[in-house]
């Protein structure tokens, strides 16, 4: 597949100006139907004239706002896709690689990571070492081993971590203790929950600072993030792949226990100890 847009803002934004970077932003919180409206709807919702919305189309590599609104159409297109219609999709394009899986998973990581700013990787690892902070993580019906995943790693680094289990309701009781402070990390991949998109609303309005951790189509979670990292899924299968993110989960946890070197060493240590008793 292409590049997306998200993934060229990513890659794009530390070179833009004020007023393109609040476009860029509006467009990440509404994606991508705000990037499908007229140029005058866009420039309006961003408060930046209509010249910086076609400097910004500009900046992004498309020669005009006709052009930028059909590669959003092609990526809406290809979110709303089930695993029926992928299977169709596939069977239709067959190749000739042994491994066809796993030759996307691998182009889908080199990928990610190359439009991937390392101000973003940075942003994520500095709140999440934040040890006065409280972090909690939750996945949707695919992800949410993931979410389990990082936080197994990240309460041995640091205290202060809970995986939020069990239906929304249960998700619901824990927002009583999540503030200003506190960190949510949600992973939420095509088609989007949701049920997550409700709880990160609702965390959001407690002031609590949310990291989106999706796909290169970008969950509707984005307009309620603090930082948003999309990592590419797609492969030739009826099914997403989760393997980015995973790495994506991976990276977070070895820039955290790297922030919190000696602190996390400690901690290791005496767990060890406790282990040993």
């Amino acid at each position: 597949m292409g590049t997306s847009i998200s993934e060229l803002i990513s890659e794009k934004i530390d070179g833009m100006s004020t007023s393109e970077r609040k476009a860029a932003q509006t467009l990440i919180a509404n994606y991508p139907l705000i990037g499908l409206r007229t140029v005058a709807e866009f420039s309006a919702q961003a408060g930046v004239s209509s010249p910086t919305i076609l400097r910004f189309v500009s900046r992004l590599g498309f020669q005009s706002y006709p052009e930028f609104q059909q590669a959003l159409q092609q990526e809406l297109a290809a979110q709303i896709q089930s695993p029926f219609n992928r299977t169709t999709i596939i069977q239709s394009a067959k190749g000739s690689a042994a491994y066809p899986l796993m030759e996307a998973a691998i182009e889908n990581i080199r990928e990610t990571f190359h439009h991937l700013s390392t101000q973003q990787l940075d942003d994520v690892t500095d709140a999440l070492s934040r040890t006065r902070s409280h972090v909690y993580l939750l996945g949707g019906r695919f992800t949410d081993p993931i979410a389990i995943y990082m936080a197994a790693h990240l309460k041995i680094i640091r205290s202060g971590v809970t995986h939020l289990t069990g239906q929304e309701s249960n998700w619901r009781d824990q927002l009583i203790d999540m503030g200003k402070k506190d960190v949510l990390i949600i992973f939420d991949i095509r088609r989007y929950q949701d049920s997550l998109i409700r709880f990160a609303e609702k965390a959001q309005a407690r002031g609590v600072e949310i990291v989106l951790i999706t796909d290169q189509w970008l969950s509707p979670i984005a307009r309620f993030a603090r930082h948003v990292i999309a990592g590419r899924t797609a492969v030739p299968s009826p099914w997403d792949s989760s393997t980015t993110l995973f790495l994506m989960a991976e990276t977070l946890i070895a820039g955290v226990t790297q922030k919190l070197q000696s602190s996390s060493a400690e901690r290791i240590r005496e767990m060890e100890q406790l282990r040993d008793g």
